[in-house]
């Protein structure tokens, strides 16, 4: 806006909207102005952030990697009718034990499809 714009502005039948305009301009300005004072107190009553020596450390051996590793179901052992039933001490706290073949197995080219690849599917 120029400044014949905002002197026509005032000029006109409009100066009650102008200065209505104005003053609900100065209210949302002091109302920010209050939030930031408002924060800025909030963040004063706040603990101190931690200084760097109390920052988490790595551990001594160095982080922590992932293991990846094949698992087989570990069954419950069948037991005669004519035997002691199981007792909880007897199974184990998994249900999975680490697998006698640790080589992942891949798809064969080939060997099957995906369902409505138009491949032959399982040969």
């Amino acid at each position: 806006m120029n400044t014949a714009t905002l002197v026509q502005l005032a000029a006109s039948d409009h100066q009650w909207a102008v200065a209505a305009a104005f003053i609900g301009g100065i209210f949302v300005a002091g109302a920010l102005v209050w939030a930031v004072r408002a924060g800025m107190r909030y963040m004063d009553q706040e603990s101190p952030r931690p200084q760097p020596d109390e920052q988490p450390r790595l551990p001594d051996g160095g982080a922590v990697r992932e293991m990846r590793e094949m698992r087989e179901p570990d069954e419950i052992p069948l037991t005669p009718r004519t035997g002691s039933r199981l007792m909880p001490y007897e199974l184990h706290h998994a249900s999975t034990r680490t697998g006698k073949d640790q080589q992942r197995k891949r798809w064969l080219p080939g060997s099957s499809g995906a369902f409505g690849s138009g491949g032959p599917g399982h040969v």
